[in-house]
């Protein structure tokens, strides 16, 4: 006679499957990141092209940042933020741009400094509510005016 063989463990009562997080913040964060990378990349190109001297007549430096923000923001159409395909990635890099543009132009010279603020604060607005609300076009409107004085 053999001896009893040892009996295999049941399986365990955990459930099966993957445990999923919510899409929605993953998404967000994705495309935090990837705006933000695709704004540093504009500094960058802008820089770049601008040449290194920071002079004002070459159009780099502040002034050449503040004005990249302001065409930036000029192409910039709120209501075409989220759409699928091009028109949606147009969109998002073009306010990426603007308010990237508009943080290096304020670090560069304080006189930049509102149309930076004015362009932060309708960003934080809309990392909050997911929308361009009256609140977010109100600095929207305020950042227009700035650049229509430039």
């Amino acid at each position: 006679m053999q001896p009893p063989q040892p009996s295999t463990p049941p399986p365990s009562a955990a459930p099966q499957g993957p445990i999923t997080a919510p899409r929605r913040t993953g998404l967000l964060l994705g495309a935090l990141v990837v705006g933000l990378l695709l704004g540093a990349g504009g500094v960058g190109a802008a820089w770049a092209l601008g040449g290194e001297d920071g002079g004002s007549g070459s159009g780099a430096g502040a002034a050449g940042d503040a004005r990249g923000a302001c065409a930036a923001l000029d192409g910039f159409d709120e209501s075409r933020y989220g759409a699928k395909g091009d028109e949606g990635l147009v969109a998002l890099n073009r306010w990426s741009g603007a308010v990237t543009l508009s943080a290096a132009a304020a670090a560069g010279d304080p006189e930049y400094r509102p149309l930076a603020e004015a362009l932060k604060r309708a960003q934080q607005r809309h990392a909050r509510e997911f929308t361009f609300d009256a609140e977010a076009k109100k600095d929207l409107a305020k950042a227009r005016g700035i650049c229509a004085d430039l």
